[in-house]
């Protein structure tokens, strides 16, 4: 059994299925059984024609299930009639799956989880597995999200900056589970852009590929957190960061400049560098000036002062940090990473330990308590 080809069909012929008058709740759960049903049916392979297969098979599932449902007798003597899917529609219905998985109406878990499950093709199990929450509650979770846009019709073109948020998030996720998330998501990204020329899906399909090249340095044989400027840059996948700069040159080419370009290319000065020593910071706290004019992001200028402390000095960083609200996220540790820089390691010590109580992860946690307790011992 082909388990990547059934996750590409997917949400072809969901998409299929729903422009023939499914709604979106009817048409998952129809595609859903025809899944079942083709890991029964293919035991020795995919037939010929895998996705007239599982449409066919999907189709008649929802009309046994709309029969069996008198309430929906007028729409069943309406679609029965409805002529097939005309050639080269499948990116579009794919396409508007991604607009709808991404509803404003969504939280941003439901979008993630909806994203998963119809666009991604992954089963219940496997998406509560990835967020580490039972699968009982990921199920109604997505049966919740499922109701909240099973009447939606589009009728407009959907945002495709909430899309790009969704698919984020799931890259964030990392890994957990039997799926990789964050390959997951570059997988979606890639094909999200390769249906559409929009410059920004490909500054977070740049961005992930950047992101994701440092992947194997980013951890010590224990699970301790490296931090950038000491990862050993030979684990870096360097075609997979060849790939990233391609793509981000040839968004930032069309001239239409959005935020994922502007964190791209600051992965990609990042990636350019042989030692960290090499770092061009004048050029990153350059692209950081233009991601905080695009965004305001408190988080956008956090990180922009730490590059200001790079290029000019760990004082010009703590002058741009006293602008911002201490009440950011990670705002101690950058402290202390700057007052430490500046010579100063009781501050940087005390700060580091402060930063652990409030770290978002176990990982970060343990980093910052390692920091507090090397600069205590010097």
């Amino acid at each position: 059994m082909d388990e990547a080809l059934l996750r590409t069909l997917t949400p072809i012929v969901i998409g299929i299925l729903v422009r023939r008058g499914a709604d979106f709740a009817a048409a998952e759960d129809a595609v859903q059984e025809a899944l079942v049903e083709a890991v029964h049916a293919w035991p020795d392979g995919a037939p010929r024609d895998p996705q007239g297969w599982l449409v066919t098979v999907a189709w008649r599932k929802f009309l046994d299930a709309a029969r069996a449902d008198t309430s929906r007798r007028n729409r069943e003597a309406r679609v029965e009639v409805e002529p097939p899917p005309g050639p080269g529609t499948a990116l579009d219905d794919t396409l508007r799956l991604y607009f709808l998985c991404a509803h404003p109406s969504l939280t941003p878990s439901s979008a993630v989880a909806l994203t998963l499950r119809a666009v991604g093709g992954l089963s219940t199990r496997q998406i509560a597995q990835a967020y580490l929450v039972p699968e009982a509650t990921m199920a109604q979770r997505i049966s919740r999200a499922k109701r909240t846009v099973a009447n939606v019709r589009f009728d407009r073109p959907g945002d495709v900056a909430t899309v790009l948020r969704v698919l984020y998030l799931v890259f964030n996720e990392g890994y957990s589970g039997d799926v990789d998330l964050a390959e997951e998501a570059i997988r979606l990204t890639r094909q999200l852009a390769a249906m559409i020329g929009h410059e920004e899906v490909a500054g977070l399909l740049a961005l992930m590929l950047l992101h994701h090249a440092r992947r194997a340095a980013r951890t010590d044989s224990g699970g301790g957190l490296v931090p950038l400027a000491e990862q050993d840059r030979r684990l870096w996948d360097t075609r997979m960061i060849a790939e990233g700069v391609e793509v981000l040159q040839a968004a930032l080419a069309r001239d239409r400049l959005g935020e994922f370009q502007a964190q791209a290319a600051i992965a990609a000065l990042h990636a350019d560098a042989q030692k960290a020593e090499e770092t061009d910071w004048v050029q990153i706290v350059e692209w950081y000036d233009e991601l905080v004019r695009l965004t305001g992001s408190p988080v956008a200028r956090l990180n922009r002062a730490v590059a200001v402390g790079e290029a000019d000095g760990p004082r010009a960083g703590l002058a741009a940090l006293a602008e911002l609200d201490p009440a950011l996220p990670r705002y101690t540790a950058v402290a202390a990473y700057l007052h430490e820089r500046d010579g100063d390691p009781a501050t940087a010590a005390r700060l580091y330990a402060e930063a652990a109580r409030s770290a978002p992860s176990l990982a970060e946690r343990d980093h910052l308590i390692r920091q507090a307790a090397r600069l205590r011992s010097a």
